[in-house]
């Protein structure tokens, strides 16, 4: 049975109106990605405080060990997610690890993260197992826009590029993203906020996405990295202009704590997943998407 939307949006700290002292677990299980983003940098580090990176990749059945652990640090934990480093659908490890975190800890909100490319296949298989909420990355609406943001996909053994990659991608989120709200299931879309390519299309992303079925719309300002670090990073005028764009077709959430795979605690207040994973000690901010 679904979770009511009144629980989530108090239980959970990504997904409530106002910042609370609710926390989360990242279990880092999702290795591979199937996109290849221009502004992405996954690492597998110490020292970075950003999604995609994280200090160590477990496997399935070592989660729920981490997760008790979590617990004993953090009795504020209510949600359990995954996020990567690499995309939740692109293998089976994150919908194998919630099928044991549903046994284990029935009380725990589920919630994944996804680039979207494969949501429209997997879309009832992700609903059987009981994901709670959906976060579901959407750069881009327009194929031009998106190939622009994105270098290539990897979809069904096969390679694809510019505005080709970018149709299919696109396809499968939004349709994906149909499938699942059709569940029940509470949906939040991310956007890397990039100027000079997507800024003036928050807009059409937001009615898109919200008619699509998504309840909640984060907008997230680029980090400067990768094929894109010839980019400046968008002010807090252009990022808060991207969210007055935004704001009468969709819910904005304002609170992102910008979290890495592997983060533990409560979002913004504190992180003890050096503690619990390995030896993470010094951070710098580095945040692209998550």
């Amino acid at each position: 049975m679904a979770v009511d939307e009144e629980t989530i949006y108090r239980e959970h700290p990504c997904f409530g109106p106002h910042k609370h002292n609710k926390g989360r677990i990242h279990l880092p299980v999702a290795p591979g990605c199937n996109i290849e983003c221009r502004f992405c940098d996954r690492k597998i580090n110490q020292i970075e405080d950003r999604p995609g990176v994280t200090s160590t990749v477990i496997k399935p059945e070592e989660a729920c060990a981490y997760i008790g652990k979590a617990l004993e640090r953090c009795p504020e934990l209510t949600v359990v997610g995954i996020a990567g480093p690499g995309d939740t659908l692109a293998t089976s490890y994150a919908l194998d690890t919630f099928r044991l975190v549903k046994k284990e800890y029935p009380q725990l909100l589920r919630c994944m993260s996804t680039n979207g490319l494969l949501l429209n296949e997997r879309a009832e298989e992700l609903i059987e197992v009981g994901i709670d909420t959906l976060t579901v990355t959407v750069n881009a609406v327009d194929p031009e826009i998106e190939a622009q943001l994105n270098n290539k996909i990897i979809y069904h053994g096969k390679i694809y590029t510019g505005v080709e990659a970018a149709k299919i991608l696109i396809h499968n989120q939004i349709e994906g993203i149909k499938k699942v709200a059709d569940s029940g299931m509470l949906i939040k879309v991310n956007t890397v906020l990039c100027p000079g390519i997507n800024d003036k299309h928050i807009e059409e992303i937001a009615y898109t996405v919200k008619d699509a079925g998504a309840h909640i719309y984060n907008i997230i300002p680029l980090i400067p990295q990768n094929e894109l670090k010839h980019l400046k990073a968008p002010t807090f005028y252009e990022l808060d202009a991207a969210r007055q764009a935004a704001y009468p077709y969709i819910n904005i959430f304002t609170h992102c704590a910008h979290c890495r795979a592997d983060a533990i605690g409560v979002p913004g207040e504190y992180d003890i997943g050096s503690e619990i994973y390995m030896g993470r000690i010094n951070t710098k901010e580095t945040f692209s998407h998550g």
